[in-house]
């Protein structure tokens, strides 16, 4: 009965994504999925809050307060600051669950350098005994629900903040893929040179993520495009606090160019796809994870630029968390879809 109810660890899964990390504990599911946000003290170099509460810190501290993303176009471009975060969220993901640290398996985009991996590694070493990672196009369709361990073609187009990733999957391995460093931040950042360009009005990150979530479109809808909505910013002509109305319909033409270059990056892969694969993606249609595949329009997009239909999944966001969390349930059948080497305490100290 005492073993029943107490466990010396639980596994943990994690999305550790550009714009937001997603925890899984197994045995539980997801516990926690907060902005991947820290905000430092300068002075005593200590992080003073992670996630939530950091993100409202986001272009609002004083000179001795840093807000920082730690992750920039998939990786980890603040080391000192993701180790923090990961160990944050870790101890709350898996607080009160365990004694001994647990096993992680961990999302990373696919066309990472090894670096990179080691990076993400090294961070996810500061709470756990054993770091494995997982490519997220693979966890992405795993999460999703696609038959990624058949022999059975499948597309998967993971749009996360940072990165999107373009996988062609068949026997729990990935044929092809691809990875650009363009997906949700750059569609946000087109928005605020749009406004700055056209409105001379200058906006936040939050602000422009905000009218991306809004009113944010990919494909002609003439219904959607006559919604509106106020923005506020700083004119840069009278220096001055300005509101103007913005228009679903004049939005598109600013997001065009990230998105085509999505576009592209799937277009490139079809055309490298064996035929026996291709007939199934055509059969199947490309399944859309992460969170620009809730920009929308973008499916209606991608089947007019393709003529394959595309679909969103039923949970993008959570996609690769619960692909992630797929695999520690049944680690015998899933651990080959892992990055082969395991990362363990006594292997850093080799």
């Amino acid at each position: 009965m005492f073993f029943r109810r107490f466990q010396l660890s639980r596994d943990i899964g994690i999305d550790l994504g550009t714009a937001n990390t997603l925890i899984y504990v197994s045995g539980k599911g997801i516990v926690l999925q907060e902005p991947s946000v820290v905000a430092l003290d300068l002075e005593n170099g200590v992080p003073l809050a992670v996630g939530d509460d950091a993100k409202l810190m986001l272009g609002r501290t004083p000179g001795n307060i840093r807000a920082v993303r730690p992750l920039r176009d998939g990786v980890i471009a603040d080391f000192d600051a993701a180790e923090q975060m990961l160990k944050t969220f870790i101890q709350k993901g898996n607080e009160g669950r365990g004694i001994v640290a647990p096993r992680l398996v961990v999302g990373i985009p696919s066309g990472v350098t090894g670096v990179e991996r080691r990076a993400v590694r090294e961070a996810g070493m500061a709470g756990a005994r054993e770091v494995h990672l997982i490519d997220e196009p693979v966890a992405a369709a795993i999460g999703a629900g696609l038959p990624v361990t058949e022999p059975i073609g499948t597309m998967i187009v993971d749009i996360g903040g940072g990165t999107t990733e373009v996988a062609v999957l068949s026997l729990g391995g990935t044929v092809l893929s691809e990875s650009v460093r363009v997906a949700g931040d750059e569609i946000s950042d087109a928005i605020g040179v749009y406004l700055k360009k056209v409105h001379n009005l200058v906006v936040g990150e939050r602000t422009a993520e905000e009218i991306k979530i809004r009113i944010g479109s990919a494909f002609p809808n003439h219904e959607f495009d006559q919604q509106a909505m106020d923005v506020r910013g700083l004119h840069l002509l009278s220096g001055l606090p300005r509101s103007i109305n913005l228009q679903a319909g004049d939005l598109r033409e600013a997001i065009a160019e990230p998105l085509n270059v999505i576009v592209e990056a799937v277009k490139r892969t079809l055309e490298r796809t064996p035929p026996e694969l291709a007939a199934d993606i055509v059969d199947r249609g490309i399944m859309l994870a992460g969170g620009g595949a809730l920009v929308r329009g973008i499916s209606d997009l991608i089947s007019h630029e393709t003529g394959i239909f595309t679909h969103v999944a039923e949970d993008p966001l959570l996609c690769v968390v619960n692909g992630c969390g797929q695999v520690l349930e049944d680690y015998k059948r899933l651990r080959r879809v892992l990055d082969t080497p395991e990362f363990t305490r006594s292997s850093m100290t080799a």
